[in-house]
């Protein structure tokens, strides 16, 4: 193997995806992935049922994973795995099997931040934003307007104080009685809907931070208040009713960052995160971008939802400028990282 060559073996376990890559100087080799089945009976992730899942996973994910690379564990130069945010007991399996790799073939080990990496997989395919780039990270557990200045300098200019976008989603979807995942399901049911159809508050607060608490309880409140009339009002209505709540978020999403883009005279702009699967999200950035002259940027969808392969293409960059972890390092269920 040429010794300039860089392989990295990435882990992703945040939440319920088992995830390993391999990448080789910023290039993926593989990237695989294993869902967890067993949370949909209960509407969403049960913790302890993922961390049990995720040890039962993460053996033949980064065996997988390896094999489809073409890469023998001791061409290995360093180990990357999630080191914060998400659910504890998830990211302990991850960090345990990571430090223990690393140790075991006495080669760096590197922590990254799950929503850095979400921005970072934009770096993974061609075409790759120039700096300064504005990415606006959506996710079940974070929504934030993010400036890029390098790979490893960027600032949180605004986020939700409250409830995620992704969250939003997920919890209008229960109301609705759609099954887990739920955004997913208010996407498909928006495709066939009339956006128009029923009004929801839009929140705007101040600089670049967002809230959504008002709409999801502005959609309860509407429900409630409906079904006292017509007890089928939901079935009668399912994708109106979609279609407006989406197209509510996407508007609050979007005013965030048109004004940012605005006021820091930025045009190269994208989106990262589970959200930014949502068809009517990937379609209001495009539109907004012809708008603006823009030069818009949206990650493959294998690369949005949770993945090893953003791990693994944080840790190449954090390879090249030498910042390792110790192997004290513990995984944080909540951490900052700009």
């Amino acid at each position: 193997m040429d010794t300039k060559t860089v392989n990295i073996l990435a882990i992703e376990s945040s939440c319920d995806e088992t995830s390993a890559a391999v990448i080789r100087d910023g290039k993926v080799l593989s990237n695989l992935i294993a869902t967890q089945k067993v949370h949909e009976k209960y509407g969403g992730v049960v913790p302890e049922l993922a961390s049990r899942a995720h040890m039962q996973n993460i053996i033949p994910v980064v065996d997988v994973a390896l094999k489809e690379a073409g890469v023998e564990k001791h061409d290995i130069q360093a180990v990357a795995f999630t080191q914060a945010p998400g659910l504890i007991g998830s990211l302990l399996v991850g960090a345990c099997f990571a430090k223990a790799y690393a140790q075991a073939l006495n080669v760096p080990l590197i922590a990254v931040h799950h929503m850095q990496a979400h921005v970072l997989a934009h770096f993974i395919d061609d075409p790759k934003p120039e700096f300064p780039f504005l990415c606006l990270t959506v996710s079940g557990g974070h929504t934030q307007v993010v400036l890029c200045r390098s790979h490893l300098d960027m600032e949180v200019l605004g986020e939700t104080v409250d409830d995620a976008a992704g969250e939003a989603f997920d919890k209008v979807a229960k109301m609705l009685e759609l099954p887990y995942p739920g955004g997913p399901m208010v996407d498909k049911n928006a495709q066939q809907g009339d956006p128009m159809k029923f009004k929801f508050p839009v929140t705007d607060m101040e600089g670049y931070d967002f809230s959504f608490s008002g709409i999801k309880t502005a959609v309860l409140y509407f429900l409630q208040a409906e079904k006292k009339k017509d007890p089928e009002f939901v079935q009668k209505n399912m994708n109106d009713i979609c279609a407006s709540v989406q197209y509510t978020i996407i508007k609050m999403l979007m005013n965030k960052l048109r004004r940012a883009a605005k006021e820091l005279n930025i045009k190269h702009i994208g989106i990262a995160g589970g959200v930014s699967a949502n068809s009517g999200l990937r379609k209001a950035l495009q539109e907004e971008g012809e708008k603006n002259g823009w030069q818009v940027y949206i990650p493959a969808f294998q690369y949005c939802t949770d993945n090893a392969a953003m791990i693994g293409i944080t840790g190449y960059y954090k390879y090249l400028k030498g910042e390792f972890a110790d192997r004290s390092v513990s995984p944080t269920a909540r951490a900052s990282w700009t």
